[in-house]
């Protein structure tokens, strides 16, 4: 395989620049050309295809985002878009693509795959959800961001006498609030594969009210049923029995675009570079991810079709470290 292309598509996330780097730059130590689809499958569809060499991809390692951009496309979901999308890099030559992104983007790979154009997908989202990798390039950094907030708003808690609810990302999955949740020591985590009613939670926040705590902190992850909006709500009508002033903070977007952690750039580049050397070597179809600390590839069909549980053991010694506030779950 000698001409290749990459794209970036879905949520940006910190480290797929390095993710970038590390495939243009594997795949011209192998001997290929490389080419960079602009704005994901948007940049397919429209054929926005240029070439990339390894001095276009110097100085990103360190960028968050995405250089290619990312954009939506619906148009690309349909047969015909995707027609369109194969058309074009066959106009252009190329013979394979490595796709950097989550779930709607390794959905889009997986059916450009069953199409039988060569594609490889890396494991990339802050979300953590996307099965067949233990972690996904974006996560280290963005729970990095979540943290450094939680640590903020605790110190001003604790100068008002305060509870806050903190909201953050990470679609229908809760392991950007548990892991934030138990590295920040909140009081309560509120996760969607964990529900806890708000009634249960304000028993949370009274109690450590009673138990002569200066703040409480609430880490709630934006898929659970009882989300910020949600407690903000049902908070201010029962105000009076919670002791804490309540104050609530939903980080939002933020917690994308913070420049990339060491760790997802050493993930993002051991990604990259397997995903390239993969699709030259024929071994496409697949998504690689790490599993283990290992590099493995999975079906892209298994990737899209299987739901990546959250091991709860973490929830249970969250409960356990902070149930002298007493925690359900």
């Amino acid at each position: 395989m000698k001409r290749i292309a990459v794209l970036t598509s879905g949520g940006d996330a910190p480290g797929m620049n390095a993710a970038v780097r590390a495939v243009t730059r594997t795949a011209i130590n192998k001997g290929a050309e490389v080419f960079g689809v602009q704005l994901g499958y948007q940049g397919l569809i429209d054929g926005i295809i240029t070439p990339l060499s390894a001095r276009d991809v110097a100085g990103i390692i360190q960028r968050g985002g995405t250089v290619l951009g990312s954009a939506r496309c619906e148009e690309f979901k349909t047969p015909n878009g995707q027609r369109e999308a194969i058309r074009n890099l066959n106009k252009h030559g190329i013979e394979g693509l490595v796709i950097i992104g989550g779930n709607g983007s390794q959905t889009g790979a997986n059916a450009l795959s069953q199409q039988g154009f060569p594609v490889v997908g890396v494991a990339s989202t802050i979300d953590n959800d996307l099965y067949g990798s233990d972690i996904t390039i974006g996560v280290d950094t963005a729970l990095n961001i979540v943290l450094e907030a939680i640590d903020r708003l605790k110190v001003t808690a604790s100068s008002h006498h305060r509870a806050f609810v903190v909201e953050v990302m990470g679609r229908h999955c809760g392991y950007l609030a548990l892991m934030a949740g138990i590295a920040g020591g909140a009081e309560t985590i509120v996760i969607p594969e964990a529900e806890m009613e708000p009634e249960l939670i304000a028993e949370d926040v009274a109690k450590a009210y009673n138990m002569g705590k200066a703040h409480a902190i609430i880490v709630v992850a934006e898929g659970a049923k009882s989300n910020a909006k949600v407690l903000e709500e049902f908070f201010s009508v029962h105000q009076e029995r919670l002791g804490f002033l309540v104050r609530t903070t939903i980080l939002g977007h933020v917690q994308r675009g913070g420049t990339p952690s060491a760790a997802d750039r050493i993930l993002a580049s051991r990604l990259g570079s397997s995903a390239a050397k993969a699709l030259i070597d024929g071994n496409h179809g697949v998504l690689v991810g790490m599993i283990r600390n290992e590099v493995v590839a999975t079906p892209l069909d298994v990737v899209v079709s299987t739901k990546k549980d959250l091991d709860l053991s973490w929830f249970e010694m969250a409960n356990m470290l902070d149930r002298y506030v007493g925690t359900h779950g």
